[in-house]
Order: structure tokens, then sequence, then C-alpha cells
């Protein structure tokens, strides 16, 4: 499964007006939490690991940052750890 990356949202105005009220209120800690359960949701949705390891590199790359996840990958660099909101 490939990795659509041509808009496809029906509504992405109000898609994002929605996902910003989320956030209104929460602290900065408790915003990066809600966004990382969003992500495993939307994971957990796509399921197939393919194409959520292509959507991890393209984040990452898009953003400027360097080396991609699948670099870091191969050469063992990636380190699970526990965020720091996750409850102990």
């Amino acid at each position: 499964m490939l990795l659509s990356t041509r808009p496809n949202l029906q509504a992405c105005d109000d898609f994002y007006e929605a996902l910003i009220a989320t956030h209104q209120g929460l602290e900065t800690a408790q915003s990066h939490a809600l966004n990382a359960r969003l992500v495993l949701l939307l994971a957990n949705h796509i399921g197939h690991q393919g194409t959520l390891l292509h959507a991890l590199e393209l984040a990452r790359t898009s953003a400027g940052f360097a080396p991609a996840v699948a670099e870091l990958a191969e050469r063992g660099a990636v380190m699970p750890v526990a965020p720091v909101h996750a409850a102990a």
C-alpha cells in the first residue's frame, strides 16, 4: 500500500479548525500526549507497516530533519523511549 500524499480531505479547513480546537486549553505536555494518541489511533486505522514507516520517513524529511527514520532504523539507532507524559 502506498501512502497518498495528494490532497484528500474534503473539508481541510474545517478539520484544521477542529484540530486546533481540540488542543485549546491544554498545557504543552497534554497537547503532545493528545498528538501521540491521535497518531496511534490513525496508525491503527491504517494498519499497514510499510505505509506507516513511509509516513514517518516523509514527515521527518519534509520537516528538514535527517537522516530519515528508515536510515536510523537500519543502523539500529532508533531507541524506544517512553514519552514524558506516559503514565508510570
